[in-house]
């Protein structure tokens, strides 16, 4: 199995507040985690990021920060690469791979139905944009 990332997702942060994005469809239907998605051949990790970020929300994205790498699916076919930013520019225009998005404050997080460890990759996320 490959240990490469082959799907990237995004923390936008803004005043102290991470974009979350609720989806639409299945892996991950109506539970709440940062945007992204998979990797497309003869692209970095990086240029995921931002295309994922392009389509599903049309934002374009500066000065992505890596948070980590954390496997995901079953039997963890998932290498996702998390990045995180503060620099982005463009008016939200969600996809219809979204159900909804909101700008959420970390400490409410919990209350929630998230993607695995989403608050510990926000407490990361936070730490790093700061």
């Amino acid at each position: 199995m490959s240990t490469l990332p082959n799907a990237a997702s995004v923390a936008l942060i803004r005043s102290g507040k991470v974009l979350l994005i609720q989806r639409a469809f299945a892996p991950y239907q109506n539970l709440w985690t940062l945007p992204g998605g998979r990797i497309e051949p003869d692209e970095t990790i990086e240029q995921c990021a931002a295309r994922e970020i392009k389509e599903e929300l049309g934002l374009t994205v500066f000065d992505l920060t890596p948070v980590m790498t954390q496997a995901l699916g079953q039997n963890e076919q998932f290498q996702l690469a998390i990045f995180t930013t503060t620099t982005f520019e463009g008016q939200i225009l969600p996809s219809s791979e979204i159900k909804a998005h909101q700008w959420i404050a970390p400490n409410v997080i919990g209350a929630l139905r998230t993607t695995a460890r989403l608050d510990f990759v926000l407490e990361t996320a936070f730490a790093l944009s700061r």
